[in-house]
């Protein structure tokens, strides 16, 4: 996958929005550069905006109690770095942290929120991909907590 560095590109999520959607949404875009190993987001604090990786990676993580952080996902160029700020309570569910210089368009959620009120087929585009980008997380994170803390294989064959 490729992305152009200076523009919204025209793979990964943006490609999914219609022509126009797009634009309207880029318009509330920021630029933002985050070194390696910035803590994006905690989980369990306020989710006030959201991201569209352009370059590098980040790894989400989720607090395992007595264990710390465990990656459940990495998220690369073109992907939804954040979906909570659409669903109430919206709080993080995960945590963030770059894993080397990364770049994205930066997006305040309550911004994309009053758009989406504003321009239905938006709305409903967004919403379509924040569900996939759901469903695809928590099959994500099901499936290295069953490799993580999930019984172990007994050598013995049945």
């Amino acid at each position: 996958m490729t992305t152009d560095p200076d523009g919204p590109g025209d793979d990964g999520l943006l490609a999914a929005l219609p022509a126009e959607e797009r634009e309207r949404l880029m318009a509330l875009a920021r630029d933002a550069v985050l070194p390696a190993g910035t803590r994006v987001f905690e989980e369990g604090e306020e989710a006030d905006r959201f991201w569209i990786v352009r370059s590098g990676t980040v790894a989400l993580d989720v607090q395992v109690p007595g264990r710390g952080a465990a990656v459940v996902e990495t998220i690369g160029p073109g992907g939804l770095l954040g979906w909570s700020w659409l669903c109430p309570p919206r709080r993080w569910h995960l945590g963030a942290e770059t894993r080397e210089p990364t770049r994205a368009w930066e997006f305040d959620a309550a911004a994309v929120r009053d758009l989406c009120a504003e321009r239905p087929v938006l709305g409903l585009a967004l919403v379509t991909l924040v569900a996939e980008t759901i469903g695809e997380r928590l099959r994500a994170t099901r499936t290295r907590l069953l490799d993580l803390y999930g019984p172990q294989e007994s050598g013995r064959t049945p």
